[in-house]
This record gives structure tokens, C-alpha cells and sequence, in this order.
């Protein structure tokens, strides 16, 4: 699956010959938020990086610089397919090309060590085996399109507490066999050509200067030649990053690299070799993707892919990747013949929650949400009403719906500098990059300004996202007039979480004037410099007992009842992690009260990350969508009705509540978090754990049903092991199951402690009613390996295996044994 690379080498050394120390060290940081410098003497063009990795911002980060919009990485993994992972890295890097993007900074290949993690939706998932399949797939799409992908956290980024100076604490065993056998894999198999460092520690160091793990691992021992760049802000030290194996440092143009590189050079402190051998990485990927003067890239442009369609492959994604969790009676999938009248119910049925929150946001041209996709998709003749029921958010959310606005740039004398259309209330500009071509200094104030309009009367809520001092004017009436504090994370700051200001009646249908004017506009935070505030509002307040009665009166009357319940993007979001697994608000009572009202009641969970279901067990199906992008509502109907099957496999377990699972903790203590579960995470932990969670790893049902009937295992001369196993489709549709094979000790192994049983391979298998499939899996021999903390290596563990095959990690019929020698 990997591209072919043309030898670089006479080339970048002949460039680097050319490059004068300034130059050289200038290659290595940033030039602005999102790019390296163009170096004209020897003809290097500047090289862009944007954010992933469910869709490409650009350099921008606004509306009006529309993304296609993936579903979460979660999803992605919850299709178990990297196929499918391949053609979404083909659609993204299409995107990149459209947007002058060489760089996507994605995949994320992090673990779920904790259901608390905030960004756990970013990643795959629990098992690094699923992790490396799932990452390699989109690795291997995005760069056979011509484009850079960039495997990250590296490594052991797993929650977002403290996350800047966190020290995580890793045996060495975990740290080989968890957390850093994804990023293995895909290298090996994928050979991304950038790989970012994380912002945390790990045992005593920093990434960004972890000698060992980038020089020592990385590149020794496993041979990476590729880029490695920080996070955003978490170079901090010029020797110990550069002598730690950091290439770039990000963004600029202040950081530890560049005149600072230079200076510690000419004075002794760092070798120019040791700055040769990072610009060698650089001019190396940027041979690659051709802006190096002489340098044909490795994937010319008449030598891409076919164009995929976007939207097309979006929605395959979030059909694919819907995961079928409970099925009482076979409710589902819904005849669209039979069906008279539907409740639709829930904020999120009308307001979609398309993605997780942070530096992952996008903002996709249109999103279609469960209300519009089931509307588009029921005959005319079914009734569908439908009912908010209970508001998952109390809180403002960005200007949008019956807003009209535009941005006005004025200098200290008031003079307009430029205009520009807004599609929300939301702005983020980096200072090189404002309207018109601003002239960042000469930027005294910025006024977002236009009309609104309600749909609803009564008590309107608005506020201002962002730091600074702001004057709020909404028909005629000033609602706030004062400052605000700045912000800590810098996420914080380019996020602008709302902050309510003030109330005003208004009526419904009456447009009114309105006006957000920031007096000092400008914030930084390190070497980043913009503009970046914005207006919120919220509809007027309307009482949750009446909103749950009347969902509950429109779910008795209706034939089936569909309740949407949500996350929010102040539950689900970089920069902190979750402090419990419950749903926000009162949607637990809603579901219960709808599900005691109609019998019908199917759940849809619209979550990047496990969440706690008390009513689990009395509702008639629950489907989980994640986070599904921008055509999520599309596939939600395509799924209910039966035009496609819930094909999702759990990528991570989901507990019955927070206190049952065996691994939560993401809190430091004196800025260190231990990870004392060693290599028992996710699954692994759960076999030896007293309680049962409520869905386990792999588990998913579907709308037909399968028979597994044979199976049959040997080794092969390279030290693997294939796997054949044929199942039979033995329901009334056609379906596509995945086939997991699990491994087990069949003895005491010489007392290793090792999990009960781990995943080694999965395949997808399709077959119509009645037909049978054959899945062939080919078991590596490092799913028969430890890390050998005496000897520093992998080591195979002889003795006899169980190879379990089965639906699931709880539904294993088939099994057989295979005998391994060192």
C-alpha cells in the first residue's frame, strides 16, 4: 500500500550546500501559523500545513472558506474497514489540493486510555492493532493523492489535563506494545511523510526533545525519514529540541528555531551538523511534494487517483459506521410501507452535532441533520412531527440561524479599512492574512454588524465569544459594554468559548439591528497573532417540563418514536477532558418518558465517545451514529429505512457507568500522571475486571444474521499465521459482517502476564441470503510477541495459541489451536 519514492538524495544534498545557516535554521520554523518560508536561492516554494482529519480548513478558519466534513475518527474506526479509511484520505487530500494545502496534520493515532479523554473522538480507538489498520488506510490515501499526511500525537497523548506539561508515566513494555505500535505500523506500512510531536512528557522528557523516542526509536530503530514537526506552541527549549530530534517548530515566525537556531550555532552550543541533518527532512518532504526546484513529485498530478465525491464518500462513512446496539424484535429497520407516522425528537434532531469541538472544527457548505435527511427520505404519505424535548445546552452557541452579518475593519480614527461578508457570527484571522489586506498594526477595532431576524418571541439571549472589550447593541438597546479577562489554553483563546452578556425581548418574525464592536481586537498568545471573537446568542428559554411533555404526548400518538440524544461541544472538545460519562441536560428522562409512552422508541446517540445509558434496556433499538459529518442525517435515514446496513463494530468498549471501568483517571498529580495499568487498557482490562461494561470491544449486530461454521489455522514460513474462517449468511438480507480473530494463551506461557485474549486480525466478508464467505486473515508475528524490558526487544513467546474467530470479542464460536516456537 505504500507509494514508491525516487531518490532524493543527490538533490536535498545539493540544496543544502547551497543554504547558508540563516537559511538553513529560517526552513525550520514557521513563518506564520501554517507554513515554512519559500527559500527563492534554490528555488524552493512555500510549503502550507492545515489541520485534519475529518476535513481540510486551510489556512483559513472561517465559514467563509467552506470544508467538506467527514465523520469522527471514531466513526472511521467504527467501520473497521481501512479500505474505506483510504478513500477518505483520498477525498481530504482532494480538498487540500483545492485549498493550496501540502500538509494535512492528521491522523490522529492516540488510544483511548480513558472514556474521559476530551479529544477522544479524534482517535480510533482502544486497540493499537485497529488503530494502525484504520491509520494506514487513510495514511495510504492521503499520500497516493500527493499530499503529506502526518501521524500524531507522538506519543501517548491520551487526555487533555494539563496537557502542556503533563509527564506521563509509561513502562516501558506499554509504551511498546500500546502506544507506540500504531505509529510502527503505519511507518512501516504506510511511511507517512510527517509525524508530529505531542505537547505532554513521557517519563521525564518532553516530546519535542525526547532524544530517545524520536532519534533512538524513530529514526534508528525504525528507520523513519520523514519529518517531525510540534504541536503548535510545544517547542520550548532550541538545544533540547533540536538535539531531542525536532525538525520544525511550529508556528512562527518567533520560536525556538530560526535567528535563535542560528545564535546557539555561531556560538558553540549546537553542531551545524546536527541542524544539517533536520533541514535534510525538510527539503526531503518537500522534494517529495515537488516544491523543490528540480524535484518531480512522487505522485505528479496526472498520476492521482480518480476524483472521488465527497459528499458520496461522507456519507458512505457515516452509514457504514453506524453501530447497532440493540435491536429488540427487529424494529429496525423500519418498512417505510407500514410506517403512518414517525416523532422525531431531540435538539440534535433539528440542530445537528456533526463534529467534536477544538482545532478538528470545519465548517462544511450545508449539513444535513436527522430532521432534513428523514423528511427528504420518508414517503409523503408518513406523518412526521417533531419535538425538542429536552435542550442538551444551556448555554449560547455561535450566531447563525436568522442572522445576517458582515465584518467592518476600522483604524484608531475610525476609517473603514475593509468589509466582508459573515456566514456566523464567528471570526478567526491570523494577523497576515485579514480582509482586504489589512495592515495588521493599523487595525484598531472590528464590528460585527447586520440584522436578525427570530423565529421564536420573548426573552432573547446574547454574548461574545472571545477576550477583550466589546460594546453589544441589539435593536437600538446596548446589552453589554465592558471587558473581559484573557484567556489561559490557547485554544481557549482561537475558540471563543460564548460568554452570556445579556437578555432583550424581541418578536418573532420582526428583524432587528444588531452589533458586536470589539475595541481591541488583536490577541496573541506565544509567537500567534489575529483576530478572533465573535457573537452568540441563544433562543428564548422555554421550561423542561413542558418541553418533555409535549415530546411525550407527540411520541404516544405516533407509530414509532426516534429520540436523538447528544454531546456537546461543552462536554466533547479539545483542550479538557470530561469529568463524567452522563448525557447534559434532562435527555435521560426524555428517553425514559418517551420510551414509557411508546413502545417503538428507538434511540439515536449523536456522541464521539462513550456515554452512560441508563435506559439501555427498555428501549426497543439504539443506534449510535458519533459524530457523523456534514451528510450524517442522510445516512441516519438511509439506516433506519434499510437502504443501508448498521455495519459499525465498537472501536473501544462503552461502560454501564463511569465508576465501572478499570482505566479513568486523566488528572495529574503534581504534574504526573502514572499509568499504572501497564499494558491492561480498554478491553485488556475489562477480562480481569469485576464488572461487565454495557457494549464490549467489537460488538455491533446488524440487519441480517450469520453462522460461523469453519475454521482453520497454520503457520506459515515467515513466521505468521493464516487464518481461514467461512461464515454463512443465514438471514433474509444480504450483509457485510467483520470477522475478528482474537488470540489466546492455551497454557501458562511461562508465566507471562499477558491480557486473556487480544485481537490479531479482522477481515469484512459479504454474502447474500443463504451464501456463505470466506475470510482470509493473515496473523503477524508480533501478535505473538511482548516487549522484553531485560533485552530490550520483542520476543516471540512459544507455545501453544488459541485463535478465537467470531462476531465480537463476546460472541467467539469458532476456535482451534496453533503451536509457535521462538
Amino acid at each position: 500500500m505504500t507509494v514508491e519514492h525516487p531518490d532524493y538524495t543527490p538533490l536535498v544534498n545539493a540544496a543544502l550546500a547551497r543554504l547558508g545557516l540563516d537559511a538553513k535554521t529560517r526552513l525550520l520554523a514557521g513563518q506564520d501559523l501554517w507554513s515554512l518560508p519559500a527559500l527563492p536561492e534554490i528555488g524552493l516554494e512555500s510549503l502550507v500545513m492545515s489541520d485534519g482529519p475529518v476535513g481540510v480548513r486551510g489556512v483559513a478558519w472561517s465559514a467563509d472558506d467552506p470544508s467538506l466534513a467527514l465523520p469522527s475518527p471514531t466513526a472511521l474506526a467504527a467501520t473497521w474497514d481501512p479500505e474505506l479509511a483510504r478513500q477518505a484520505g483520498r477525498v481530504l487530500a482532494q480538498e487540500a489540493h483545492r485549498k493550496g494545502v501540502h500538509v494535512l496534520l492528521a491522523p490522529t493515532v492516540n488510544l483511548h486510555r480513558s472514556p474521559l479523554g476530551g479529544r477522544h473522538f479524534e482517535s480510533y480507538s482502544e486497540d493499537p492493532l485497529l488503530t494502525a489498520r484504520i491509520g494506514t488506510g487513510y495514511v495510504t490515501g492521503v499520500q497516493e493523492s500527493g499530499v503529506a499526511a502526518t501521524a500524531k500525537h507522538f506519543v501517548a497523548n491520551d487526555a487533555e489535563t494539563e496537557r502542556f506539561t503533563v509527564d506521563n508515566r509509561v513502562s516501558q513494555r506499554a509504551l511498546r506494545e500500546l502506544y507506540l505500535a500504531p505509529f510502527e505500523e503505519i511507518i512501516a506500512a504506510a511511511h507517512p511523510w510527517a509525524l508530529m510531536s505531542a505537547y505532554n512528557g513521557v517519563n521525564g522528557s518532553t516530546m519535542s526533545e525526547h532524544r530517545d523516542l524520536q532519534v533512538g526509536v524513530l529514526r534508528e530503530e525504525w528507520g523513519y525519514d520523514g519529518v517531525v514537526v510540534s504541536d503548535w506552541l510545544a517547542a520550548r527549549d532550541t538545544l533540547a529540541a533540536i538535539e531531542g530530534g525536532l525538525d520544525v517548530a511550529m508556528p512562527g515566525p518567533l520560536t525556538v528555531f530560526g535567528p535563535a537556531l542560528a545564535a546557539a550555532v555561531r556560538d558553540g552550543r549546537v553542531a551545524e551538523e546536527t541542524v544539517d541533518t533536520a533541514v535534510r527532512h525538510v527539503l526531503l518532504l518537500t522534494a517529495r511534494l515537488g516544491l523543490l526546484d528540480g524535484a518531480a513529485p512522487v505522485v505528479p498530478e496526472d498520476g492521482r487517483p480518480a476524483p472521488l465525491d465527497g459528499r458520496a464518500v461522507a456519507r458512505e462513512i457515516a452509514a457504514r459506521s453506524v453501530v447497532l446496539l440493540r435491536n429488540q424484535n427487529r424494529i429496525l429497520p423500519l418498512d417505510p410501507a407500514a410506517l403512518r407516522s414517525v416523532a422525531l425528537i431531540g435538539r440534535a434532531a433539528r440542530d445537528a452535532r456533526f463534529l467534536g469541538g477544538g482545532s478538528a472544527t470545519v465548517y462544511p457548505t450545508r449539513v444535513v441533520s436527522p430532521l432534513e435527511g428523514l423528511r427528504e427520505a420518508l414517503p409523503d404519505d408518513v406523518a412526521l412531527t417533531y419535538a425538542t424535548g429536552a435542550d442538551p445546552d444551556d448555554q449560547l452557541a455561535v450566531a447563525t440561524e436568522g442572522f445576517t452579518l458582515r465584518a467592518v475593519l476600522r483604524d484608531a480614527h475610525g476609517t473603514v479599512l475593509a468589509e466582508q461578508p459573515l456566514t456566523l457570527g464567528r471570526i478567526r484571522w491570523m494577523d497576515s492574512a485579514l480582509p482586504g489586506g489589512v495592515d495588521y498594526d493599523a487595525l484598531e477595532s472590528v464590528e460585527i454588524i447586520g440584522t436578525f431576524t427570530p423565529r421564536d418571541s420573548g426573552t432573547h439571549h446574547f454574548g461574545t465569544g472571545g477576550t477583550g472589550s466589546y460594546r453589544l447593541t441589539v435593536n437600538g438597546t446596548v446589552v453589554y459594554d465592558g471587558a473581559d479577562r484573557d484567556g489561559g489554553d490557547p485554544m481557549e483563546v482561537l475558540t471563543g468559548r460564548p460568554v452570556p452578556r445579556g437578555t432583550i425581548d424581541l418578536e418573532a418574525a420582526r428583524t432587528v439591528e444588531v452589533s458586536l464592536l470589539h475595541r481591541k481586537p488583536k490577541v496573541s498568545y506565544g509567537p500567534i497573532r489575529g483576530v478572533t471573537f465573535g457573537l452568540s446568542h441563544r433562543d428564548p428559554e422555554r421550561d423542561d417540563d413542558q418541553l418533555i411533555e409535549d415530546a411525550v404526548a407527540a411520541a404516544s400518538t405516533a407509530g414509532t418514536a426516534i429520540v436523538v440524544v447528544a454531546t456537546t461541544e461543552r462536554v466533547e472538545s479539545e483542550g479538557f477532558d470530561r469529568s463524567d460519562l452522563r448525557l447534559p441536560g434532562r435527555q435521560d428522562e426524555l428517553v425514559a418518558r418517551v420510551a414509557a409512552a411508546n413502545p417503538r422508541t428507538v434511540v439515536v446517540v449523536n456522541a464521539g465517545a462513550p456515554v452512560e445509558m441508563p435506559w439501555r434496556e427498555d428501549v426497543a433499538a439504539v443506534l449510535l451514529t458519533w459524530f457523523p459529518g456534514q451528510e450524517g442525517g442522510a445516512a441516519l435515514a438511509d439506516v433506519l429505512l434499510g437502504l443501508s446496513e448498521p455495519g459499525g463494530r465498537l472501536p473501544t468498549t462503552w461502560p454501564a457507568r463511569l465508576e465501572d471501568a478499570p482505566v479513568s483517571r486523566v488528572t495529574p498529580e503534581g504534574g504526573v500522571l502514572p499509568y499504572d495499568e501497564g499494558i491492561f487498557i480498554g478491553y485488556r482490562a475489562w477480562q480481569n475486571h469485576s464488572a461487565a461494561p454495557a457494549y464490549p470491544f467489537g460488538h455491533g449486530l446488524g440487519y441480517t444474521d450469520w453462522t460461523y461454521e469453519t475454521i482453520k489455522a497454520h503457520r506459515d514460513t515467515d513466521h505468521t499465521v493464516s487464518v481461514r474462517i467461512e461464515v454463512r449468511n443465514t438471514g433474509a438480507r444480504t450483509g457485510r459482517e467483520v470477522v475478528q480473530v482474537y488470540l489466546a494463551p492455551a497454557g501458562t506461557h511461562q508465566g507471562i502476564e499477558r491480557p486473556e485474549r487480544w485481537l490479531a486480525g479482522f477481515a469484512s466478508v459479504t454474502a447474500a441470503p443463504g451464501g456463505s464467505a470466506v475470510a482470509e486473515i493473515t496473523l503477524p508475528q508480533r501478535g505473538f510477541q511482548i516487549w522484553d524490558d531485560t533485552t530490550a526487544s520483542w520476543t516471540t513467546v512459544p507455545g501453544r495459541y488459541t485463535v478465537h474467530a467470531g462476531h465480537g470479542l463476546d460472541t467467539l464460536p469458532l476456535a482451534t489451536t496453533v503451536d509457535v516456537t521462538a
